[in-house]
Formats: C-alpha cells, sequence, structure tokens
C-alpha cells in the first residue's frame, strides 16, 4: 500500500515538473519571438532614409519628429539613413557621458566598486525573482536559478562601475555553474531510482 501511494506521488511530482517546464519553454519561446519581431521592426524602421522621414513626419504635422536626433554641426544629406544619423549622434553623446562615468567611478575606491557591482547584481536578480514568482508557476529554487542567470544576463548588458570583463565573466558564470550542477545531480539521482 505504501509503495502504491509513492508511485502516485512520484507520478504527480514528475507531472507538476513536466507541466512547469512547458511553462518555463513557452515563456521563453514567447520572449524569443517578441525580441525577434521587435529586432526586425527596428531594423527595417533604421534603414529609412532620415530626410525623407522628417519631412513626411512634419508634413503630417506628427508631435514625433526625428528633429532631436541630428548633432548638432553635422551635415545631413539625402542618402543617410536613421540608423547613419543615430550612430553620430549617439558617438557623441556616448563620449561625454563615458568620460564623466569613468571621471566619477575612479574616485571610489576598488573595494566599493565591486560591492556596488554586486548590488547592482543583486538588485536585477531580485527583479527577475519577483517577475518568475508572480507571473509563472515555478517554486523557489528554480526560480532562483533562473534569477540569477537572467540577473547576470541584465548585467552584462548594463553599465557597471568595474572597467573590464572580469565581473561580467564572474555574474554570468558562476549562475551557468550552479544551474549545471543542479541538472547533473538531478539526472543522477533519477538514474540511481530508476535501478
Amino acid at each position: 500500500m505504501t509503495e502504491g501511494r509513492g508511485v502516485v506521488d512520484w507520478n504527480k511530482d514528475k507531472h507538476t515538473m513536466n507541466k512547469n517546464t512547458a511553462q518555463v519553454i513557452l515563456l521563453v519561446l514567447l520572449l524569443v519571438v517578441f525580441c525577434f519581431g521587435g529586432f526586425l521592426l527596428v531594423r527595417d524602421a533604421l534603414q529609412l532614409p532620415f530626410a525623407r522621414t522628417n519631412d513626411s513626419l512634419h508634413k503630417r504635422g506628427s508631435a514625433f519628429t526625428l528633429d532631436r536626433l541630428i548633432p548638432a554641426g553635422t551635415y545631413i544629406d539625402g542618402a543617410m539613413t536613421i540608423q547613419d544619423v543615430m550612430a553620430i549622434r549617439l558617438q557623441q553623446e556616448t563620449s561625454s557621458f563615458r568620460d564623466a562615468f569613468d571621471s566619477l567611478t575612479d574616485l571610489i575606491p576598488y573595494p566599493y566598486r565591486l560591492i556596488a557591482d554586486l548590488i547592482q547584481f543583486c538588485f536585477w536578480t531580485f527583479l527577475w525573482m519577483i517577475f518568475f514568482r508572480i507571473f509563472t508557476f515555478m517554486g523557489y529554487g528554480r526560480a532562483l536559478r533562473t534569477s540569477l542567470l537572467m540577473g547576470g544576463i541584465l548585467y552584462y548588458f548594463m553599465p557597471d562601475f568595474s572597467p573590464g570583463m572580469m565581473d561580467d565573466a564572474l555574474f554570468l558564470c558562476v549562475p551557468i555553474l550552479i544551474i549545471s550542477i543542479r541538472g547533473y545531480r538531478n539526472r543522477k539521482n533519477r538514474h540511481i531510482m530508476r535501478l
């Protein structure tokens, strides 16, 4: 009788695990489709000619025009696309912003910069944890491991206080290592249970 209950519980747990896995896969697929569709839409929009697009927006009386993208002191001919103009504008703004940001971060001692990076990584992980716990049926362990990975990916793309790739690699490799160890242990436990 006890063995029968154990088999039923094992099948129930396996069904719940398969359901959670299917939900995570569906969520990731929807995220990939959304990102890919947005990428294609933005790529096509950036290939439009800048001058003609801005003129047509002005003729329609649109509240949104491309005048703010025009860099100061730059001649824009008819062949330039929106992407070309944005590249010039962002290059000008990024250099001044990056110089100011680097001069501020140089004033902070290195150990405090590492602590600020860790706090930033924990903040992104916490936000992903909230998202997964509210909008999915993940358990705390799986949500924490997935949040650590997503927090590391987000940290990689966001500006941080430490220049270089060491902190980015650390915050990406540790969650991947945790997920790999957990997957290996689960596979080993399943193999033992089959025997």
